[in-house]
């Protein structure tokens, strides 16, 4: 499972030293797995204390950035408990899933996907 931490990262000072960058992917760094993609999507979600993500797939390579919380995930049968400062990376047709630890809090998310060269168009109700 790749989960990376804002807390397992060096700043770099960029932009003529005025801005700190915490790098969790590197430039370039996934050109080859994501090359012929395409944008899917960007949004923000929460999974309330109690709740769940039901368990699913897509042909995109989908990235989660914890922004509040604290949850366990689920990615091909692997689990790993992720929290704020988490980018988790899910990988085409992986079957995953997201549940906050607690009964009695959330867990709040920024998500991103890249679809496959050859990806249909998605329902995302029914996924």
């Amino acid at each position: 499972m790749d989960v990376r931490s804002i807390k397992d990262v060096a700043p770099v000072v960029e932009h003529n030293g005025t801005v700190p960058v915490w790098w969790l992917v590197n430039p370039r760094e996934m050109f080859d797995i994501t090359k012929g993609g395409h944008l899917e999507l960007v949004s923000e979600f929460e999974v309330a204390g109690g709740g769940y993500v039901d368990p699913h797939h897509h042909p995109t390579h989908e990235f989660y950035y914890v922004t509040a919380g604290r949850g366990i995930m689920e990615i091909s049968g692997e689990s790993r408990e992720i929290a704020q400062g988490d980018l988790v990376h899910i990988p085409p047709n992986a079957v995953h899933s997201l549940r906050p630890v607690s009964e009695h809090a959330p867990i709040h998310c920024f998500c991103f996907a890249v679809g496959t060269p050859d990806a249909e168009a998605i329902d995302y109700t029914s996924h």
